[in-house]
């Protein structure tokens, strides 16, 4: 039920005295954490340590783009909520995680959707989408600028079905050629994949291909749905599953994102409930 950490008595994520399963969802954020192509690096700095002051404290310098985290609308389009406006329902609720395996640049349609989870997608869910893309998660262009993505008919099909929350184990809400990665706004960041798309494409120009910039992305936030990108950690064992999600925003005025910690929760024995707030003496 216990188990002692650096001499200290904690419960653990799989058995604890509520009877619930802990997983972690979220990469690792830190340190030379791997970061969307045009972000500064994460700066960590002890301000007082045990030798000097007898505690710990730390100053953070960082994009809330980072490592696993969740979009606010504010972030693609004008005049819409910030990451604090968001009401708090929308960071907690049930879902499912589902397979769809996809290779270098394949497209997530709506169609993929509708064949992997459209007969057990209920209103307000949450859906996690595993391509296995979490798996090669590094510092390099194969995950930034090569990943499988979400094109226009994907994001139609979470407002069709009335999803609450999407996340992913892919870099954006939107296939990275329809990000400043490619021939889109404030890009391309990596011009030399334009010659690589046409040869993996056979002959089709990206610009073609891709004429709206983050078009998912917008199509999501307008109609109330937040991504959750970069998701990892334990996904592959939850995959398949029904789950409970809490996912912890940073509330700060006026962000457009920030970096959460995504948990999936189960309940085995149905022991766990949810208060009612009742008053007590």
């Amino acid at each position: 039920m216990a188990k002692k950490i650096r001499g200290v008595m904690f419960e653990e994520n799989l058995k604890n005295s509520m009877g619930l399963e802990f997983y972690n969802l979220s990469h690792r954020f830190g340190y030379q954490s791997p970061n969307w192509p045009y972000f500064e690096d994460v700066k960590i700095e002890r301000i007082h340590y045990m030798a000097k002051s007898g505690v710990l404290s730390q100053r953070i310098t960082t994009s809330m783009h980072n490592t696993t985290h969740i979009d606010a609308p504010a972030h693609v389009i004008q005049g819409t909520p910030f990451i604090d406006e968001v009401p708090l329902p929308h960071f907690f609720g049930s879902g499912i995680v589902v397979s769809i395996p996809k290779k270098k640049w394949e497209p997530i349609t709506g169609d993929d959707l509708e064949a992997a989870c459209g007969k057990i997608v209920r209103p307000r869910d949450v859906v996690i989408v595993n391509t296995g893309w979490h798996k090669f998660y590094d510092d390099s262009e194969d995950y930034f600028c090569r990943a499988p993505g979400f094109v226009p008919s994907a994001g139609e099909w979470f407002v069709k079905k009335k999803v609450k929350v999407i996340g992913h184990d892919t870099q954006a809400n939107d296939h990275p050629l329809a990000t400043a990665i490619g021939p889109q706004r404030n890009g391309p960041l990596h011009p030399h994949l334009a010659e690589e798309y046409r040869e993996w494409s056979g002959g089709r120009d990206w610009k073609d291909d891709f004429p709206e910039w983050e078009p998912v992305h917008r199509i999501l936030f307008k109609n109330g749905i937040m991504g959750i990108e970069n998701v990892g950690g334990d996904i592959d064992k939850v995959t398949g599953r029904r789950c409970t999600f809490a996912y912890f925003p940073w509330n700060w005025d006026r962000g457009d994102g920030c970096i959460v910690r995504l948990v999936a929760m189960f309940d085995p024995k149905q022991k766990f409930r949810i208060e009612r707030g009742e008053k007590f003496k």
